[in-house]
């Protein structure tokens, strides 16, 4: 199936509907721990393509080997997305200051876990991209919009975390080799994708209809 061109999607128009969150805001913490993430976008030829990694394989690790975005855990006195910058760089060696910042999905938070997630996102630059993975990272992909949004690749999946077997709704990346998406990172893109349908469908120049809200709780067994 030839990939889908979305000739309405831009970094503007996607900056412009996530236009109500703020970058710069310090986080409360609440108990819970918590972590930035960044959904990096660039536009391919023909679709806009986002940046996964893949974690490395750790005995101790419950996420090892899992699909994610770059992220990690943040640092009393650090913004939002400040963490987000800090552990791209650290994670893969890119510099997202050099990128353009375009807005932040709502906050996941586990509903069980002491968990608390932001996702900022940014659209990469035309340069060339030249990953330099950490020890915590084990590849850096990009997947077109349009294979993450084929419904073919959707689908309820048996995964396992911390000794259990789940069954999840995840999505099977064109990449050879690779596992399942799934928990808060699957979260996160499903979130995006109905932006951008709403964004296609014109919904989105209804101005409020579009407003995300702060947080979106997520069952812990839903993690990854």
């Amino acid at each position: 199936m030839p990939e889908k061109k979305h000739h309405n999607l831009s970094f503007q128009s996607i900056a412009d509907l996530l236009a109500n969150r703020e970058c710069n805001s310090l986080p409360d913490t609440a108990g819970r721990t918590r972590a930035s993430v960044a959904l990096i976008l660039r536009q391919a030829a023909n679709d806009m393509e986002i940046l996964f990694i893949q974690r490395a394989s750790h005995d101790q690790d419950p996420w090892s080997g899992h699909i994610a975005f770059p992220g990690g855990k943040w640092e009393p006195g650090e913004m939002v997305c400040q963490t987000a910058h800090r552990e791209t760089m650290e994670e893969i060696g890119i510099d997202l200051e050099q990128d353009r910042y375009l807005g932040r999905l709502s906050d996941i938070v586990g509903t069980n876990l002491p968990v608390w997630v932001s996702c900022c996102v940014y659209g990469f630059n035309h340069r060339v991209f030249e990953p330099l993975l950490s020890e915590e990272v084990s590849d850096a992909f990009w997947v077109s919009l349009g294979d993450v949004r084929d419904q073919r690749r959707h689908h309820l999946a048996p995964v396992a975390f911390d000794d259990r077997r789940l069954d999840v709704p995840a999505i099977r990346l064109p990449v050879e080799g690779k596992p399942v998406l799934w928990g808060i990172t699957y979260r996160l893109v499903m979130q995006f994708v109905e932006l951008l349908e709403r964004l296609e469908s014109g919904v989105a120049n209804n101005g409020d209809c579009c407003r995300l809200p702060e947080l979106v709780e997520l069952n812990e067994e839903e993690l990854s």
